[in-house]
């Protein structure tokens, strides 16, 4: 199980970064939140998870989603967390109307093609602060793999692992664009195509 450690590649996103550094390192549920606005899914409530989850920690487990053929690929697909340790800290807001949580904890979802039951089982084990704006719009500043179901923005329609450093910006109508200064996208829509 690989978990994200920020080091020095946390100072990329600046004061972000540094509240990496004490509020945890290892994402999670807010990959949910990315494929609640692209797959019309919410975090489920669960058990908290066996891992150590410290001061101002929260469970923040994962719901099981489902997507039709054609909305993110060709294929209908389904996803489910099959390894689910995430827990949540809600931090200082940065402005009036903004909230910011950091998330950590190992997450390995299982997505599925429905028509032919070919699977990967996608290690989405990153770190995240995410803010989330009155507006229903989110700014994440990520650092390894994420889940990311697009519809519309700078990446083709599909659902993506993300990994590197970067940025995700999502418009209160879902439109996602991700940039940073190392980027790499694995398409799930092929890898059980």
């Amino acid at each position: 199980m690989r978990k994200s450690v920020l080091g020095t590649a946390g100072t990329a996103f600046g004061t972000a970064g540094t509240a990496f550094g004490t509020a945890g390192t290892a994402f999670g549920t807010a990959c949910v939140t990315v494929l609640a606005l692209g797959l019309g899914t919410a975090p489920a409530t669960a058990a908290p998870p066996a891992a150590s989850q410290g001061f101002g920690w929260e469970p923040a487990p994962s719901a099981p989603w489902d997507v039709p053929a054609g909305e993110r690929c060709a294929f209908p697909v389904h996803g489910e967390p099959i390894v689910d340790e995430v827990v949540r800290r809600e931090l200082p807001p940065p402005a009036e109307g903004v909230t910011r949580a950091a998330y950590k904890g190992d997450l390995v979802i299982r997505v599925t093609n429905k028509e032919t039951g070919a699977h990967y089982d996608a290690d989405v084990s990153g770190t995240a602060l995410v803010d989330v704006y009155a507006s229903g719009a989110q700014f994440w500043r990520a650092l390894g793999p994420v889940l990311l179901g697009v519809g519309e923005g700078n990446l083709a329609r599909g659902l993506y692992v993300v990994d590197g450093a970067y940025t995700i910006d999502i418009s209160p109508t879902g439109s996602k664009t991700v940039a940073g200064p190392a980027v790499r996208t694995d398409s799930l829509c092929a890898r059980i195509d």
